[in-house]
This record gives structure tokens, sequence and C-alpha cells, in this order.
């Protein structure tokens, strides 16, 4: 990384913790721009009724910001464009379904977890053979999300005849479907939720596999904004310990 990028990622945490710091200074409760996708139900999606984003990990951002003191004004960005529209300023937070990993801390910082799961093999409705893992898919053609650890797994696995990317689950299942490719990889949750109100006709989730990629899901900050993450991490303990996290989780059926 070049000292001029160095020095312009530095500006911008500053830039946007003064902000932030004018408004506590104030003694006004500070407006945090939140990250979150349209296509991750129950964590994200967009409720068309309301063209509103909802979801599980809207509930748990607007209740960490209740319990930190701030607003968050939560904005549709695609999965791929969320760690980039946060280290570009665009948004302050991520609130989305996504893993914590090595390679993403790299990056960006997380928050203390707020739920974790692995991830769900999605097969045809009459694929009935007992997937234990993905060696028993090799050589096929598999897929999985842009920007999910779940294709950086399939991809770097090695056996299989071709690796698919796709903008969306659904696009994925739609391919799934049409026998384009032998299965793919998604958000367990996500997957079932989906599977369970009907959104993703002729596919399943294959009973027998076994996640090998259980991580956790936690709000998402700029690297080096420590202000905003200590902040964060207070409010989770604080709705950890009130049990309103729990009833979140619950609501939404996890």
């Amino acid at each position: 990384m070049s000292r001029f990028t160095m020095s312009r990622r530095a500006a911008l945490i500053l830039c946007a913790a003064s902000t932030v710091s004018f408004a506590w200074a104030q003694g006004a409760a500070p407006t945090y721009n939140v990250g979150a996708t349209a296509t991750g139900v129950p964590f994200t999606f967009l409720d068309v009724k309301t063209n509103t984003i909802q979801g599980m990990m809207v509930d748990t951002v607007t209740a960490v910001g209740k319990a930190g003191g701030f607003n968050v004004n939560v904005q549709q960005t695609v999965f791929s464009a969320l760690i980039p529209s946060l280290t570009s300023s665009k948004i302050d937070i991520i609130s989305a379904a996504m893993l914590k990993t090595p390679a993403r801390q790299q990056v960006v910082d997380f928050s203390d977890p707020v739920y974790a799961y692995g991830e769900g093999l999605i097969v045809k409705g009459d694929d009935n053979k007992p997937y234990a893992s993905l060696d028993e898919l090799k050589g096929e053609v598999v897929g999985a999300q842009v920007g999910t650890v779940f294709l950086d797994m399939l991809n770097k696995k090695g056996i299989f005849k071709e690796v698919r990317s796709y903008d969306s689950v659904a696009d994925m299942t739609r391919d799934l479907t049409l026998g384009r490719i032998k299965a793919g990889l998604g958000d367990q949750p996500i997957i079932a939720y989906q599977i369970r109100q009907n959104a993703f006709p002729g596919v399943k989730l294959a009973a027998s596999y076994k996640p090998v990629n259980v991580g956790d899901v936690c709000l998402v900050v700029r690297k080096g904004d420590t202000e905003t993450l200590a902040r964060i991490n207070k409010a989770i303990a604080k709705i950890k310990a009130d049990g309103t996290l729990a009833g979140i989780i619950q609501k939404w059926n996890m």
C-alpha cells in the first residue's frame, strides 16, 4: 500500500470520526449510515410494502444504536459493494450476513459476534444423494454468490469442472433448477428461510451435508475506527445481557 493510499484512508477515517464526535460534543445523538443488502432474508431484505430494508441484522443494529445512544440510517447496498462502501466512507457500519474472516479482518474491523452459522449445500429437489461433503461433487459444475466466502471455498477446493459465480442466490437457484449447475453453496439460515417461504421452488438443502466454514456474524466498521467499535461492542454486551438480542433472533425464527 502506498503512502498516499494510507494517508487518504487515514483522512477518511478522521473526517468521519470528526463528524460523529462533533454530534456527541453538541449533545445530539449522531447518525451512522449503515449498509445492508436487499437479498439476505432473514438477515436483511427489501420489504416491498414499505420500500425499506428489514431483517434480523436491521433489528440488531437498530437495537445496538438505541443501547449505544446513536441513530442508524440503513441504506441498500449490494453485498459485493459493502466493504468498498465502508472503506470509502459512503457508509459507517455494515450490518448484514457477513462472516468474519482473516482476509476481511485485514481490511475492516469486526465487532463482537451477534450470531454464528455455516454454509448450506443447495441441490435440486429430486436429488436424494446423501452428500456429506463437497468431495462428492468432484468433477461437477457448482456455484456460489459473488463476494461470499463460499465462492472462495469452491475455488480453493480445486476439484470441480467449473465454479460459477452469481450476483444473487436467486440467480444461482434458477440455474440449479435448470440443470446448469449440480449444486450451490449459500448462507444456510438464508437458504432455509427462503425455502420455507417457497421463494426457491425446485431446490432444497442437502440434509446430510455438514458445514465446515462456520463463522461469526458481526457488525463491521472501518479499520482503525476504535471509537465506533468500542461504542458498538458496549451496546452489544448490553442487548445480550438484557435479552434484546435473543428476542430478535427468536422473532426471525433463527
